[in-house]
């Protein structure tokens, strides 16, 4: 972790391990397909780390189409494998994100395997997305953090890419309310989809809005535009730009990730 703008900690490079499709899914395989989801996630987990990234953040992306807010008991169970998996290669700090929107599913498999934080797509308010309408939970999120001890930070998306807000409001008064009246620990800004820059406004908004909260940019981070992204924000997420080619279905490259972490230490 690294002394944030907001004046807390927070992670400068997060890499997402985008995990392949589960058993159960509609593209996944039987259960004779996990070590094979496991090869590649310790693959890609292991290329972050010596990239140099600060932490990871293990997500179901290769479960599309995505189940709305209730993900099916095998997706837990394997993805609980995976960010075990995550945690044991790497020893780095590792968060949880159940796609689509499985927040409380996300809680249980951090509480289980130590992992730290949590990404909620939908925290607060409603979004109209690909699955539907989704509503944020976060009353049962915090609830079931409290209820299990679990030491879990809920990492909240303003205004989360692939959808668009039922009332639309100011991006800032999202962010506003996720942290004050939903108790999240920190705030991703993203852009329109996977991959795209995030817009400046928006990002200075929200900081603006929050500015004791940490606040990371959520998709279309790269190196060469690291450090005007973190002139504003306190870290990158990064997924699309660290695999090769650039293409967000490749393996992790290694060079790439030393490429966006070294020019986010600048």
């Amino acid at each position: 972790m690294s002394l944030s703008a907001s004046g807390g900690f927070a992670y400068r490079v997060v890499g997402v391990v985008h995990v392949p499709a589960l058993p159960g899914t509609a593209r996944g395989g039987t259960t004779a397909s996990m070590p094979g989801v496991l090869d590649a996630v310790r693959r890609d987990a292991a290329a972050y780390a010596e990239g140099g990234v600060s932490a990871l953040m293990v997500e179901n992306f290769g479960d599309v189409p995505f189940l709305k807010d209730h993900v099916r008991p095998e997706t837990i169970a394997a993805l609980t494998l995976a960010v075990a998996a995550t945690i044991a290669e790497t020893g780095l700090p590792v968060g949880v994100n159940v796609l689509r929107n499985d927040v409380l599913a996300a809680v249980g498999i951090a509480a289980a395997t130590g992992a730290g934080f949590i990404r909620a797509n939908v925290y607060t308010g409603a979004m109209l997305t690909d699955q539907g309408i989704i509503e944020g939970r976060a009353e049962e999120v915090q609830a079931a953090i409290r209820r299990l001890g679990a030491d879990i930070s809920v990492w909240a998306d303003a205004d989360v890419k692939h959808a668009a807000s039922l009332a639309p409001r100011p991006i800032g008064d999202v962010a506003e309310d996720a942290v004050e009246r939903g108790l999240a620990g920190a705030i991703i800004v993203s852009g329109r989809a996977t991959g795209s820059p995030v817009a400046m406004d928006d990002l200075s908004a929200v900081r603006a809005a929050v500015p004791g909260t940490p606040l990371y940019i959520g998709s279309g981070a790269r190196a060469d535009n690291a450090a005007a992204s973190l002139a504003v924000a306190d870290g990158l997420i990064v997924g699309t730009a660290a695999k090769r080619d650039g293409v967000v279905t490749n393996p992790v490259d290694e060079r790439r990730v030393r490429e966006i972490v070294t020019a986010a230490s600048r």
